[in-house]
C-alpha cells in the first residue's frame, strides 16, 4: 500500500488551519539579517518585517538541505512510503534544485520533486488540489502526472505599492523600476513559462490594475470550468477581503483563499502587495 506525504514551502502562502486541516507538510525559506537568520513565518512574522524595512531589507534564502532531510526521516518514521514535493518557481529560488540535490540521495522512500513555477497562493492551490488527490486514493504516479499537468493552468497576477524592493532584491530591473515611478504606472507582474518575474501589463494607478487583474479571472471563467481564486497580500487584509467581494459576485468561484504573504517574500515585494490567483477544479 502507497502512504504519500505532500511537502511545499514557505511561500506557499496558504492559511495555516488549511495547511494543517490538508496534512501538508511545509519547508521554511530563510530570513536573513545582519543580527541572525529567521525560517519563514515560524520565527519571524510578515508583520515584523514590515516594520523593519526601513532599517534594514533582510536577505533571503532558500530552505536548508537539513531541513529537507531531516521532513523526510520524520515522514518515514510515521509510515509514509512516497512523497510529492512541490516548490516554489525555480526561476525564483534555488529551493527546486536543492530539494531535487538532495532527494536524489534517498533510497528508501520515493520521493518526486515538482518545480511549481509559480509561487504565492498559486502554488498553495497547485498543493491543495494534490492534497484533495491524495485524499480520493490516487496512485502516486498518477498523482505526479496530474500535478505536472495542473501546475500549467495556474495563472498569478500581483501589483505593489512600490518597486523598489523588486528593484532591490534584483528581481526586476531599475529601469522599469524607474518608469513606474515617474509615471505612477502600476505594473501588473506575472510570471513567464520559465517561472521569472515579467509586467504583464502597466495601467494608471491601482484601482485600475485591480480591475484589470480581475478581467483575466473573468476570461478564464468563460471556459464554463470552475475555478479556486487565491488572493495573496502584504498586510493589507482589509484591501484583500474587499477584492474578495467583488470576485463572489462572479459565477463559477468554487473557494476563494485569501493569503497573508509569507516574511521572505514580503522582504521583495514589500508591504501593499495584492495579488490575484487562479486555478480550474
Amino acid at each position: 500500500m502507497e502512504k504519500i506525504a505532500l511537502i511545499t514551502d514557505s511561500s506557499c502562502d496558504l492559511p495555516i488551519e488549511l495547511l494543517k486541516e490538508n496534512n501538508i507538510e511545509v519547508l521554511p525559506l530563510r530570513v536573513i539579517y545582519s543580527d541572525g537568520e529567521y525560517r519563514d513565518g515560524m520565527d519571524i512574522t510578515p508583520e515584523e518585517v514590515a516594520k523593519k524595512l526601513d532599517v534594514e531589507i533582510p536577505k533571503t534564502s532558500m530552505p536548508s538541505p537539513g531541513d529537507v532531510i531531516n521532513k523526510i526521516n520524520e515522514l518515514k518514521d510515521q509510515g509514509y512510503t512516497h512523497c510529492l514535493i512541490v516548490t516554489i518557481s525555480s526561476g525564483l529560488s534555488g529551493t527546486y534544485n536543492m530539494v531535487k540535490m538532495v532527494t536524489n540521495e534517498i533510497t528508501d522512500m520515493v520521493v518526486e520533486v515538482v518545480d511549481s513555477k509559480i509561487l504565492s497562493v498559486a502554488l498553495g492551490l497547485i498543493v491543495l488540489q494534490a492534497s484533495k488527490m491524495i485524499k480520493e486514493n490516487v496512485t502516486f504516479n498518477e498523482l505526479v502526472k496530474k500535478v505536472n499537468s495542473i501546475k500549467e493552468q495556474a495563472k498569478g497576477f500581483f501589483i505593489v505599492d512600490t518597486l523598489e524592493y523588486l528593484k532591490k532584491g534584483g528581481r526586476i530591473g531599475r529601469v522599469t523600476a524607474a518608469i513606474g515611478s515617474l509615471l505612477n504606472l502600476k505594473p501588473i507582474i506575472s510570471v513567464d513559462e520559465e517561472g521569472k518575474y515579467f509586467s504583464f501589463a502597466k495601467v494608471r494607478g491601482k484601482n485600475q490594475a485591480l480591475e484589470r487583474m480581475l478581467d483575466e479571472l473573468r476570461e478564464a471563467l468563460n471556459n464554463g470550468k470552475k475555478y479556486m481564486v487565491g488572493i495573496p497580500h502584504g498586510c493589507v487584509k482589509e484591501e484583500a477581503l474587499k477584492y474578495a467581494e467583488k470576485i463572489k459576485q462572479l459565477a463559477n468561484i468554487e473557494d476563494i483563499i485569501i493569503g497573508q504573504v509569507s516574511p521572505a517574500l514580503l522582504v521583495h515585494s514589500g508591504p501593499g502587495l495584492i495579488g490575484l490567483v487562479f486555478l480550474p477544479v
